[in-house]
């Protein structure tokens, strides 16, 4: 007996968004499967960070249907598409920078998840973060704006994934930031797979996308293709 295909964690069909009056993201059509790395590659400007951010409901306009762990989040605020478990690393980083590295974190923290088979999800402790990125383990009282631009998108992501999410929508993980750095996300992007988070990233590094992602999208003037 053939298996039935295992429904996509993410679904996304006929999506469109809008800045104002211009028109950035057009019928945008892809999918991520649980534990998938998925990568949109494009030029910047190319509308990769548009693509997340409608995914997330962060366009002030949008159209078009988005079904996240077998719940349509097409109209959903950003916080609704949070508490199912979808995870967002803006390219900003958006820390606190009065907090230290050790608060930044504890405001991250949720409860466990479940997928929608009920399977237990994949769960994260301040241990498991520290070994993901021993760079905060030595920094925990550090204020976060005392950190370089690397070690802040590190904080970003380690404080995304203390809400156990099913899956992380990361915005241009290598873009500004040290060599050594963007090897060291590259290494983490790798160990989420192992651990079973679903990741969908923006870059304009092809070399790093290729590097991590099981496969990918190719964005121009706002057009996905794969």
């Amino acid at each position: 007996m053939t298996q039935a295909p295992t429904p996509s964690l993410l679904n996304v069909r006929g999506l469109n968004a809008w800045y104002g009056a211009a028109q950035v993201l057009f019928n945008a059509q892809l999918h991520v499967q649980r534990g998938e790395v998925v990568a949109l590659i494009g030029r910047n400007g190319a509308g990769k960070s548009s693509t997340l951010k409608a995914i997330m409901g962060l366009m002030p306009r949008r159209t078009g249907s988005v079904v996240f762990a077998s719940h349509d989040i097409s109209n959903a605020e950003p916080y609704q598409a949070a508490r199912f478990g979808l995870g967002y690393v803006p390219e900003d980083r958006r820390i606190f920078t009065d907090l230290t590295v050790l608060e930044n974190l504890q405001l991250g923290v949720q409860a466990a998840r479940r997928f929608a088979d009920d399977t237990v999800a994949p769960q994260w402790s301040l241990e498991q973060i520290f070994a993901l990125f021993p760079n905060l383990a030595d920094m925990q009282q550090r204020p976060a704006s005392h950190m370089s631009g690397g070690e802040q998108q590190m904080l970003t992501v380690a404080r995304t994934l203390m809400g156990n999410p099913l899956m992380v929508l990361l915005d241009e993980p290598s873009e500004g930031v040290a060599p050594v750095i963007v090897e060291q996300m590259g290494e983490m992007i790798l160990a989420l797979k192992r651990q079973g988070v679903s990741v969908l990233l923006s870059e304009q590094n092809t070399h790093f996308a290729q590097w991590v992602s099981d496969r990918s999208y190719t964005l121009d003037r706002g057009v996905l293709s794969a």
